[in-house]
């Protein structure tokens, strides 16, 4: 496994694992709380350091969504070897990555879970401008000074519960970062197409979870991926948190979904 001092791993005990892929500006340590869950289910987890993360925003400038692709692949095959059954999982961005990653790799991912898809910034708590400027990110993409601006999240940081967020702020040294670069969103934007122009060829088994409250991602995101979707999915409801369900007041429903739907049969026999 990885030696870059954040990823880390859980061996299991059920012969299934899990690769479990946190967010753009985030850290593998964001998602132990639901990879701690899922390892008391018997699963063996690993949360790779994706690509360009983790070492600041200089680094994270300097790679690209396919870089962070490829470190999703990177961790289903260094899991692999180790249990009978690899799942992907992720929020927001991993989620995506996910998906892309098993679309690439279906014979080494079985099923996917996406936790708050987001394609752009346009939840009911962003910014004004956030939606306005994701909305033209292609054609700004094109012009330098964009990866020189950073943006800040939002309040609340995507967490609803207020004992939960002071945790997520007591992280700054874990890898997590406060700002992320404009070339952040161009990335996202990029990647958020390559999925789009996926989903319908798309078989592997996925199950989509999103918050109602959503501060960050609208649930027409999820809604999206749903009815363009090739292959078998669900799509659930989070009724109490904001778009860090991961981490926020219901992440072990998150981890309950992610489980049951991991050991459907639908998701252990792929068509």
């Amino acid at each position: 496994m990885s030696t870059d001092g954040l990823s880390f791993y859980l061996e299991g005990t059920n012969g299934k694992g899990v690769a479990l892929i946190h967010g753009l500006t985030g850290a593998p340590a964001e998602m132990k709380l639901v990879a701690r869950q899922l390892h008391r289910k018997g699963y063996s987890v690993y949360v790779p350091l994706l690509a360009g993360h983790g070492a600041g925003v200089a680094e994270l400038r300097r790679s690209n969504w396919r870089d962070w692709l490829e470190s999703v692949l990177q961790a289903a095959a260094l899991l692999a070897p180790r249990v009978d059954d690899v799942y992907a999982a992720g929020i927001c961005v991993g989620g995506k990555l996910s998906m892309l990653a098993a679309d690439t790799s279906p014979a080494v991912i079985n099923a996917v879970a996406i936790y708050s898809p987001c394609f752009r910034y346009d939840g009911w708590d962003v910014p004004f401008y956030y939606p306005l400027l994701s909305s033209q990110v292609g054609w700004l993409s094109r012009i330098p000074f964009l990866d020189r601006l950073s943006f800040s999240e939002t309040a609340s940081l995507g967490i609803k519960d207020k004992r939960m967020r002071r945790m997520i702020e007591g992280m700054a040294g874990s890898g997590i970062l406060e700002k992320f670069p404009g070339k952040g969103l161009v990335e996202m934007h990029r990647l958020g197409n390559a999925l789009k122009s996926r989903l319908s060829q798309i078989r592997t088994p996925t199950l989509i979870l999103h918050a109602v409250e959503d501060d960050l991602s609208n649930p027409k995101h999820a809604r999206y991926i749903a009815e363009h979707l090739g292959g078998p999915h669900e799509l659930r409801w989070i009724e109490d948190s904001y778009h860090m369900i991961h981490v926020d007041r219901q992440h072990r429903q998150v981890a309950d979904f992610t489980a049951e739907f991991f050991e459907a049969s639908h998701a252990a026999n792929r068509t």
